[in-house]
């Protein structure tokens, strides 16, 4: 089965990144139909997983131990790796430079035009378990309406997030406010620039969804945490609203609580607890899920 060299090729791919059929045909350079022959093999097989998002089937590695040497050994080999590799990298990157031009052009309209999943119900839910907290990240901040909030208690909030606008715009109103405790700093919620074990509580407010890799995100989280920290996640019930994709960038259409859940669970935490917060009146109906957990 993997001695085919397309297949092996998609298998190292799907090991570094969940791919759709569309990224794939773009990296390999070959028609939908092969690849999606391809994939139905290696499903057969049980060495990839799909899980549906929206309109796509995202496909993810699942090699068993007793091959994932094989499979390593085997990928130098191909004279096509590093094309793969570098293309692979292009990807990523298109994907994170298309979410962070959404969110440079959005820098400032927060509060005057609509962000799904962003209740105040849900805020208000989210603020009543992170009351007296010394050092907080807000991870994926946005231009800080949260880290404004939290800042008022809080000893130091961070505010991460990776729009250069964003950040412009959220010193600004830190400075206006006079909050001088109140950090923003430009990065990744997939590797925000903090240090270990400094942060008591970590909190995404409706920035998971946007995450390349959120399994990913949640384990930096994990990183940054001190001890007995706390995580705080609020983001968008699983829907079917492919519209927004388009329309907010986001590039999961929300999370299940047993998902989330799941997520959580694997970065190390303990004490998880999922629930739905708050479901907006007006199609598509978007339900906030809040979960918590310990470190």
């Amino acid at each position: 089965m993997i001695s085919d060299p397309t297949r092996m090729r998609i298998l190292l791919l799907l090991g570094e990144e969940p791919l759709s059929v569309a990224e794939l045909q773009q990296i390999l350079g070959m028609g939908q139909s092969r690849i999606s022959t391809q994939l139905s093999l290696l499903k057969k097989e049980n060495l990839v997983t799909d899980q549906r998002s929206g309109k796509n089937n995202i496909y993810s590695a699942q090699i068993p131990p007793e091959l994932k040497n094989i499979v390593n050994n085997a990928g130098p080999e191909l004279p096509e790796r590093e094309k793969d590799r570098r293309s692979l990298r292009h990807i990523i990157r298109k994907r994170k430079d298309q979410v962070r031009a959404y969110f440079d052009d959005l820098a400032g309209k927060f509060g005057r035009e609509y962000v799904p999943g962003r209740s105040w119900k849900g805020l208000a839910e989210a603020m009543l378990k992170i009351l007296n907290y010394d050092t907080v990240a807000d991870l994926g901040a946005g231009e800080g309406t949260l880290s404004q909030l939290i800042a008022q208690r809080a000893k130091k909030v961070i505010a991460i997030d990776s729009s250069e606008k964003m950040v412009e715009f959220g010193k600004k109103l830190a400075k206006e406010n006079q909050l001088p405790h109140l950090e923003y700093r430009l990065g990744d919620i997939e590797a925000p620039p903090i240090t270990d074990h400094s942060i008591d509580l970590a909190i995404f407010s409706q920035a998971l969804h946007h995450a390349e890799n959120p399994l990913k995100a949640i384990r930096e989280a994990h990183r940054i945490l001190k001890p007995g920290g706390r995580l705080i996640i609020l983001d968008l019930l699983q829907h079917s609203f492919e519209k927004a994709r388009e329309l907010y960038f986001d590039t999961w259409l929300g999370f299940s609580e047993v998902e989330l859940a799941e997520m959580i669970t694997q970065s190390g935490f303990s004490e998880v607890e999922t629930a739905i917060v708050d479901r907006e009146e007006i199609p598509p109906n978007f339900q906030t899920l809040l979960a918590s957990a310990i470190k």
